[in-house]
């Protein structure tokens, strides 16, 4: 047998029809082309069991059906529910996701973005905040790639953006604290927080202007495990988790202490990821629509792929809380 790939002279040969209209049927064009036609090309198709070459049908097509996307932490649940729901809405147009886990790392976000443009992706979806404006700008406004700013970076004039209410989301949890009676409260964040999360700190402080404890703190459960020993060393009673990573770390920390939540500390997080109703006591937080977050995040990236000169796109999706058992009146 011979180990020979099949081409697509061979499937036209096969067929008799030209290479051109082999090319035009199996891409989608198949509309100029009789029924008989159409269905005798596909069936060789199937016998031969031809594949189509990717970067021969690329050029032909001008297009990947590829989208890249960088998040700071896959390990974080935010981000798979997230991502889950972009590649949901780019499976159903036959596109699929290039991802790509940044660390935080600003040269390794500028050394993928380089590869992903030489490999010819359609489209960027950016959800990391590591790399700056400037190589933004370098990187993909002035090759005229279609990218979407999603959720931790500023809105900026050339590109689509779509986040959640950060600064509501901030008010919601102190207005939670507040009517529970607690006076003095922290917050536990990064010491170099995004521009969403300094969202969230901005809306929290609307309710409470003073008698605020700032943690600083990583982004996930060993951050909030090792705030824990901070927070035991203040007279707070309420603390606002900017993210449910830092509470799960948290529930951990205090359990070490002999703390225990909510009779000795209340705590609310962010987010609202899956696994706020699996902790003890079931975590108290404010929920982002995740999932959809990410869907509307592709849809509106794939109408900037076909409509590269329409108006630039900024959206902002509504949060609530979500009142459950980490939280108890001081």
């Amino acid at each position: 047998m011979s180990d020979k790939k099949v081409t697509i002279k061979d499937v036209a040969k096969a067929s008799e029809v030209s290479i051109a209209t082999v090319s035009q049927i199996l891409n989608g064009n198949s509309k100029n082309f009789s029924p008989k036609t159409v269905a005798r090309v596909l069936k060789v198709k199937e016998e031969l069991n031809y594949v189509p070459d990717y970067f021969a049908r690329r050029m032909v097509m001008k297009k990947s059906k590829t989208i890249g996307v960088m998040v700071p932490d896959i390990a974080n649940p935010f981000f798979s529910t997230l991502v889950r729901g972009i590649e949901d809405v780019l499976y159903q147009e036959n596109f699929i996701t290039m991802l790509c886990n940044a660390n935080e790392d600003n040269k390794k976000e500028n050394i993928v973005l380089e590869e992903l443009s030489r490999r010819g992706v359609d489209g960027f979806i950016i959800a990391s905040s590591a790399i700056n404006n400037e190589d933004i700008e370098r990187l993909l406004v002035k090759k005229k790639h279609p990218f979407i700013i999603l959720d931790q970076k500023s809105p900026e004039e050339n590109s689509d953006t779509i986040r959640t209410d950060d600064f509501l989301g901030g008010q919601l949890a102190a207005q939670h604290l507040k009517e529970l009676g607690h006076e003095k409260v922290a917050v536990v964040l990064p010491e170099n927080a995004t521009a969403n999360i300094s969202k969230r700190l901005e809306g929290f402080r609307t309710v409470y202007q003073s008698n605020v404890t700032i943690i600083d703190a990583l982004l996930t459960k060993e951050g909030g495990r090792k705030a824990a020993s901070e927070l035991v060393k203040t007279d707070v009673t309420g603390i606002f988790a900017i993210n449910d990573e830092i509470a799960f770390g948290l529930y951990l920390g205090f359990r070490q202490l002999n703390k225990n939540i909510p009779t000795d500390y209340s705590i609310i997080g962010y987010d609202n990821v899956d696994m706020c109703e699996y902790v003890t006591p079931p975590l108290t937080t404010i929920a982002q629509p995740i999932y959809e977050l990410g869907q509307q995040t592709a849809e509106l990236l794939l109408d900037r792929i076909e409509n590269p000169k329409k108006e630039r796109v900024i959206k902002k999706l509504p949060v609530n809380i979500i009142n459950r058992f980490s939280t108890t009146h001081a």
